[in-house]
């Protein structure tokens, strides 16, 4: 099985501009503080731009150039809901924005990542 695939990431919403995924969040990805492992956070960030990618691109070849987050609480629960922006979706490249909020609808990361579409 993939990466990805193990995350257990589902869409629950498409957006004009991008698309609200759903992630749930077993225990194993927690790191010994009771939160969910910040590079957890990262892959969902990058996976959440890339089902975006998918809604408005369909599926083609494409690989992460950058991905930044900015961690502003610890998140905990049972599961991470994400929307994301795609902010530009150009012949080459395209940038995503993620917002990321805990069980309670606390925004708690926010992430951006930009993907190269190749071929």
């Amino acid at each position: 099985m993939a990466f990805e695939h193990s995350l257990g990431l589902r869409v629950v919403r498409r957006h004009k501009d991008g698309v609200t995924v759903e992630c749930p969040l077993p225990k194993r990805l927690f790191n010994q503080t009771g939160v969910i492992h910040g590079g957890v956070i990262a892959a969902i960030a990058d996976e959440a731009v890339w089902f975006a990618m998918t809604h408005h691109y369909g599926k083609r070849p494409s690989t992460t150039t950058e991905l930044k987050v900015n961690y502003l609480r610890g998140i905990a629960g049972k599961k991470l809901t994400a929307r994301t922006y795609l902010v530009h979706a150009g012949r080459t490249l395209c940038v995503g924005q993620v917002d990321m909020f805990d069980e309670k609808g606390r925004l708690s990361a926010v992430a951006t990542v930009t993907y190269m579409l190749l071929g």
